[in-house]
C-alpha cells in the first residue's frame, strides 16, 4: 500500500465497474452471499447502515401522520388475481408456496406432503393483503383516511442478482393509505415523493431528479407512479423511490367502500409508495471511489474510528486511557439528533488496520500515539480526502469541531455528486447524436455509459419502445419542474414534443 498509485479495491472503477461493485462490498464488510439463490446475508456493518435509513425515514414517516403495522408474508393467489395489471405485472417475479408438511419417503428423503387448498404467494407487494384488511376498517368517511406503513422483507425471485441491487429477498418498508377524495391521495403520493427526495439529498447525499414514469413504467395497477431517479458513478440511473397513485383500482377489487357525507356508498382512494435495501447500493455507487465505499455522516454505521498506535508495551496503558476518555468525550456530542457513534480498534495489526476502515467507509479516522498525547493533540484523516490526506488537530480543538467536519463530508459528496451528474448530463436535439450517446464508438469499457440525455418525446409508446430495443434505453421520468417545459421535436419520430424527459441506462 505504499505506491502513491496503489488503490485498495482491485479492479478499479475505470477498468470494471460491475466487478469494482462487488469488491466494495466484500471489502466494506456489508453484506455476503448465501446459500439461498439471490438472497444475501447483511452484516453488521451494513445493517447498521440500514437501521439507521429505517428509523430516519420511519420518523419522517410518522412527522406526516403514518403509522405502522405489520401483515402476512403470505398472500392468498385469489388475492393477486383480482387486479389484473397488478398479477401480470408480478408474475414472473413471484416464489408460490403450494404444500406444507415434510415426510421422509423411502430413498427419496424429505419431501413435501400437504398439497395447501390455495397457493400462496410470498409477499412480492402487498397492495392486495393490505387492501383485504382496509375493507374491513374501513365502513364510514369517518374512518379516513388510513395511513399504514410496514417494515418488512420482500420476495421477488430475480433472474439476475446483485448484491443490494437486485436480489431475491430484499427490505423495505411500504406504505399504503385510503383517503376519502382524489384530490387527498394525490396529495399524499405527492408528500410521499417530497419525503424521499429530501431523505436522498439531505441525508443519503444524493443528488436525484423528481418526476412522473410513463405509462409502460408504471407500477403495475397504478394510475400514476411518481419516482426520484439519481445518477451513479457509471452514468447509469437507479431508481431509488417510488410514490404510486392507485385511483380506485385497488379499492374496487379489495372492496374498499364507505359511506360519504352524502350517504352515498363509493369506493375510496389509494396509494402506496417505498424504498428498500436498493438504497444502501445507489449509496455506494454514487459515493465510492478505488478504495472503498464513502458512507455520508448522516446514515453512516458509525462517524469515526479512534486508532490507539504504540510500539512500547509501555506505552499501551497511557495511549489506551487518553483514547478511552477521548471516546467518552465524543459520545457525549450530539450529531443530528443523535449521539456520535464512536469505534475503538486497538487490535495490533499494524497498517492494515487502517485500510479496514478507509474500505468501510467510516467518515473519520483519527490516530493516537505517544507522540500526540505529549502534544494533546490528535491525527485526523477524513474519508472523503483520499487515504493520503491526514492533519495534526489540537485534542479540545478537534472535539470542538467533529460536528462541523462531519457536516464538510456530507456536504462533499452531496456536491461532488451533483457535479458529475450536471457534467453527464446532455440536451440532445437529434436521433443521430442520441444514438451515438448511448453506443459511442469504439467503446473500451461497455458497463461505462453516456448518462442523461434530456430530449424530446412526443408521448407515443411505440418511440419509447424503439429506442429501448435499440438501446436499452428507457425514459427514466418526465421530470416534475418546468425546467424542461418547451417545444421540441422527438427524438425517435420527430413529431412535434412538449417538453423534455430523462432518458438513461438503468439498473
Amino acid at each position: 500500500m505504499g505506491e502513491t498509485n496503489k488503490t485498495a479495491i482491485t479492479p478499479t472503477r475505470e477498468e470494471d465497474y460491475p466487478e469494482w461493485y462487488q469488491q466494495v462490498v466484500k471489502a466494506s464488510d456489508m453484506a455476503d452471499t448465501s446459500p439461498v439463490r439471490g438472497c444475501m446475508v447483511i452484516k453488521p456493518w451494513g445493517y447498521a447502515l440500514w437501521e439507521n435509513i429505517s428509523k430516519i425515514l420511519d420518523g419522517m414517516f410518522k412527522e406526516s401522520g403514518v403509522k405502522n403495522a405489520y401483515f402476512p408474508l403470505f398472500i392468498p393467489l385469489s388475492f393477486l388475481e383480482k387486479e389484473a395489471e397488478h398479477v401480470e405485472g408480478f408474475a414472473k417475479e413471484c416464489a408460490v408456496v403450494t404444500h406444507h408438511r415434510l415426510e421422509k419417503k423411502g430413498d427419496k428423503g424429505l419431501v413435501p406432503a400437504g398439497k395447501l387448498t390455495e397457493p400462496l404467494v410470498v409477499r412480492p407487494t402487498s397492495e392486495t393483503i393490505i387492501g383485504d384488511s382496509f375493507a374491513k376498517w374501513i365502513s364510514s368517511y369517518r374512518d379516513l383516511p388510513v395511513l399504514i406503513n410496514q417494515w418488512a422483507n420482500v420476495v421477488r425471485w430475480e433472474m439476475r442478482t446483485r448484491i443490494f441491487l437486485r436480489t431475491s429477498e430484499f427490505l423495505w418498508q411500504e406504505g399504503h393509505t385510503a383517503h376519502a377524495t382524489k384530490k387527498e391521495a394525490i396529495q399524499r403520493t405527492n408528500m410521499m415523493l417530497d419525503v424521499y427526495n429530501k431523505f436522498a439529498e439531505d441525508y443519503l447525499a444524493m443528488p436525484v431528479i423528481k418526476g412522473r414514469k410513463t405509462a409502460s413504467e408504471r407500477f403495475p395497477g397504478a394510475v400514476d407512479t411518481l419516482c426520484i431517479e439519481g445518477m451513479m458513478q457509471d452514468k447509469k440511473a437507479l431508481q431509488a423511490g417510488t410514490s404510486h397513485f392507485l385511483g380506485q383500482n385497488f379499492a374496487k377489487s379489495s372492496g374498499i367502500k364507505f359511506q360519504s357525507k352524502e350517504e352515498e356508498e363509493v369506493f375510496a382512494w389509494t396509494t402506496s409508495w417505498g424504498v428498500s435495501t436498493r438504497l444502501i447500493g445507489g449509496l455506494i455507487m454514487a459515493h465510492g471511489d478505488d478504495d472503498g465505499i464513502i458512507l455520508p455522516p448522516k446514515v453512516a454505521s458509525s462517524h469515526l474510528v479512534l486508532l490507539p498506535i504504540y510500539r512500547k508495551p509501555n506505552d499501551r496503558s497511557r495511549v489506551m486511557e487518553f483514547t478511552q476518555n477521548l471516546a467518552k468525550e465524543l459520545k457525549a456530542k450530539h450529531y443530528h439528533n443523535q449521539g456520535l457513534e464512536v469505534e475503538i480498534d486497538s487490535r495490533e495489526i499494524g497498517g492494515a488496520r487502517g485500510w479496514e476502515w478507509i474500505k468501510k467507509g467510516i467518515p473519520v479516522r483519527v490516530e493516537i500515539g505517544p507522540r500526540d498525547i505529549d502534544n494533546d493533540s490528535v491525527f485526523v484523516a477524513r474519508r472523503d480526502m483520499g487515504h493520503r490526506d491526514k492533519k495534526s488537530m489540537k485534542r479540545e480543538v478537534f472535539i470542538g469541531q467533529i460536528t462541523d467536519i462531519l457536516d464538510e463530508i456530507q456536504n462533499n459528496i452531496f456536491d461532488r455528486a451533483l457535479e458529475f451528474r450536471k457534467t453527464n448530463t446532455v440536451h440532445i436535439n437529434s436521433n443521430k447524436e442520441f444514438y451515438s450517446f448511448f453506443t459511442p464508438e469504439n467503446i473500451q469499457k461497455p458497463e461505462i455509459h453516456g448518462g442523461f440525455a434530456m430530449s424530446h418525446w412526443c408521448g407515443s409508446d411505440k418511440c419509447e419502445a424503439k429506442i429501448k430495443d435499440d438501446l436499452k434505453v428507457t425514459i427514466r421520468c418526465i421530470p416534475l419542474d418546468d425546467n424542461n417545459d418547451e417545444k421540441g421535436e422527438c427524438i425517435c419520430c420527430e413529431k412535434p414534443s412538449r417538453r423534455r424527459v430523462v432518458f438513461a441506462k438503468a439498473y
